[in-house]
């Protein structure tokens, strides 16, 4: 309003056959407005998506990245009740594939980006020879940490391993469920559960957490990431070119440097 006014003030002030003044006119302010990108990225994406999000500011100050981190399934839910969103990063396909066969995708943007590992880690200082997925059921484990199977894909993971272990009933009864994974790492962090079901990234995150085993090969399927742009995306042109972005060389090194490789069928 300060500016507006002063400007006004000159113009009444300035006789309008002034030589220094004729013909000038004011120039309006460089607009500031940022377009906005929502992202909607699972939570075991967190940490990689910082630095990401540094790397592609310094190249597109125009844009603004919005990150929304949370479990896969919740983050579904949100576009399924319509929430605003420009991009959905999964940490399944599960989810993926269900959005998209309600039409909520633009199907021909979905990359399968990503592949990760489901691991059982324990506190970093634990002395309780936990050493394989077959030690949750015995007397080594009193609670387990894992991710709410019905939202979370490592809990859905999770389940499977088990499962193919023949061990899940035993281990439901020690188990404490967690909204989404990082849930799940701060608990083994604080010793709060004796050991939990993560990605392998999520573990690499913390040196508060040890990697007891891998999941056993074939006993769950792989962890693949997707990620596409949402259907009803209000800009989808800006959307597009950061997920190019994402699926470029430079942003797959620092995937990598967080654990991350790249998925075999990409």
């Amino acid at each position: 309003m300060t500016l507006m006014f002063t400007i006004a003030m000159c113009s009444c002030a300035a006789p309008a056959d002034n030589a220094d003044t004729a013909g000038s006119t004011v120039q309006p302010a460089e607009s500031t407005a940022k377009e906005e990108i929502t992202i909607l990225a699972a939570a075991s994406l967190t940490d990689v998506c910082g630095e990401l999000e540094s790397m592609y500011n310094s190249t597109h100050p125009d844009v603004s990245l919005v990150f929304s981190f949370g479990s896969s399934g919740a983050l579904q839910t949100q576009i399924e009740e319509g929430a605003p969103a420009d991009i959905f990063f999964s940490a399944s396909t599960k989810q993926m594939d269900a959005l998209d066969e309600k039409g909520l995708m633009d199907k021909d943007s979905i990359n399968m980006l990503l592949e990760n590992k489901i691991v059982l880690v324990v506190p970093a200082d634990s002395d309780k020879g936990i050493t394989s997925f077959d030690d949750v059921v015995t007397d080594k484990v009193k609670m387990i940490g894992l991710g709410e199977p019905e939202s979370v894909p490592a809990g859905q993971y999770a389940e499977q391993v088990f499962i193919t272990l023949g061990t899940l009933e035993a281990v439901k009864a020690k188990a404490n469920y967690g909204t989404d994974v990082r849930t799940v790492l701060s608990w083994v962090e604080t010793g709060d559960v004796d050991c939990g079901v993560v990605y392998a990234t999520d573990a690499y995150s913390t040196d508060k957490v040890k990697i007891a085993a891998e999941a056993p090969d074939g006993s769950c399927k792989k962890v693949i990431y997707p990620v596409g742009i949402v259907g009803s995306s209000a800009h989808a042109d800006a959307a597009k070119e950061f997920e190019d972005f994402l699926t470029s060389q430079e942003a797959m090194e620092v995937f990598e440097k967080f654990g991350f490789t790249k998925a075999v069928n990409n």
